[in-house]
């Protein structure tokens, strides 16, 4: 907060634990530009996933009071409160129920709130109201290896993905490892191991940004005595496509019966949890292209595969994201590195697409000194 008084923003907190500043604009009855990201992080995780999109909006504003640039629409930076613990702070802002009985790092949620400055008595009073914004932005590193691989320097979001998720249960029959015979064996390991196998293959043989993940096992009684008689595991489909994962949910549904008929097992799938996608609006798509231009930086279109409080403000407003290339791809990890000119960079292409939202007159991109940039 004593940063963005320090860039001339007067910051609050709002209920749910968030932090807004806001910069006032020179033409009254305009709704707010509002950017920004988040600055928790997950266990162990790195020094630019959320920072980056946060520090870097704090400095966009900082910038423009630099060089005595005056925003028709008032400008509102967010640090939003618990993003890796599920979009939490941006739930509240949609509305959403909050669980404040929910444990993070031993701290109940509720309890939490008041040690940041928020009211979960008060929690209505977080939220926003569709249409409160002129549009939404947000800068953050990739979190993939897309752009790093391509050697692009900018990356323009398409949207977040759609997630699909399953529970399976495959039921088998426990019985003595050394003295079943293979050809009378219901092993609901086998069965569990041909069916992730399965998922490999449906996903893989499309073309596609689509994945297929099995991330969680659990296999009963677990000995290695014992022939398995269930196993529980996890199934979770992304893509940009709502109708393509639902599509790739049935061919797994399809081939996880033959599997079952072939093992002599039961396998029983249920959707346990849906997001639908948040796309990214055209318009903001395109001046994001149109600020990279201006700034002679190749871009790149992408979904992006990780959720963010971007997809919450899609329930409200017009919003974009920003990537900038993740080295070797790696993220929620000590070793996440985004170089030092690419995070300028990518400040440098939020503060022109805030400018180019802004309004519709193109600055003079021809004189150095009407168009500001941030420094490195």
């Amino acid at each position: 907060m004593e940063l963005m008084r320090e860039a001339g923003l007067d910051p609050r907190i709002d209920a749910a634990g968030n932090i807004f500043g806001t910069r006032d604009g020179s033409e009254r009855g305009l709704k707010p530009i509002l950017f920004g990201s988040h600055i928790d992080s997950v266990p162990s995780g790195g020094n630019f996933d959320g920072d980056l999109g946060s520090l870097s909006a704090i400095e966009v504003v900082r910038t423009l009071k630099d060089r005595g640039v005056v925003t028709r629409h008032p400008l509102q930076v967010v640090i939003w409160q618990n993003e890796e613990g599920g979009l939490v702070g941006s739930h509240a802002a949609v509305g959403d129920v909050l669980d404040l009985e929910r444990q993070f790092s031993g701290i109940r949620l509720g309890d939490g709130l008041r040690k940041i400055g928020g009211n979960p008595d008060r929690l209505a009073e977080a939220r926003m109201a569709p249409g409160s914004f002129h549009c939404y932005l947000e800068l953050h590193i990739e979190q993939g290896g897309n752009l790093d691989r391509a050697g692009i320097p900018i990356g323009v979001v398409e949207g977040i993905v759609s997630i699909d998720e399953y529970d399976v249960e495959i039921t088998g029959f426990a019985n003595h490892a050394g003295t079943t015979p293979m050809p009378e064996r219901h092993n609901a390991l086998l069965a569990a191991a041909k069916l992730i196998d399965a998922v490999q293959q449906i996903v893989t043989r499309e073309p596609g940004r689509q994945v297929g993940t099995v991330g969680r096992l659990a296999v009963f009684p677990n000995a290695p005595n014992v022939v398995p008689g269930m196993v529980k595991h996890s199934i979770e489909l992304r893509d940009l496509s709502a109708d393509k994962i639902a599509r790739l949910g049935q061919v797994v549904e399809t081939q996880a019966q033959q599997i079952a008929r072939d093992t002599g097992t039961k396998i029983t799938i249920t959707k346990v949890e849906h997001d639908p996608p948040a796309l990214a609006s055209p318009e903001v798509q395109s001046r994001i292209e149109q600020a990279a231009a201006r700034l002679g930086l190749k871009t790149m279109r992408l979904p992006s595969g990780a959720g963010h409080d971007a997809q919450m403000m899609d329930k409200l407003g017009p919003m974009g994201m920003i990537f900038v290339p993740s080295v070797g791809g790696i993220s929620h990890s000590p070793k996440e590195l985004t170089h030092w000119p690419d995070c300028a960079n990518g400040a440098n292409v939020l503060l022109q697409t805030v400018l180019l939202m802004d309004t519709s007159q193109v600055l003079n991109t021809r004189d150095p000194a009407a168009r500001p940039t941030v420094s490195e």
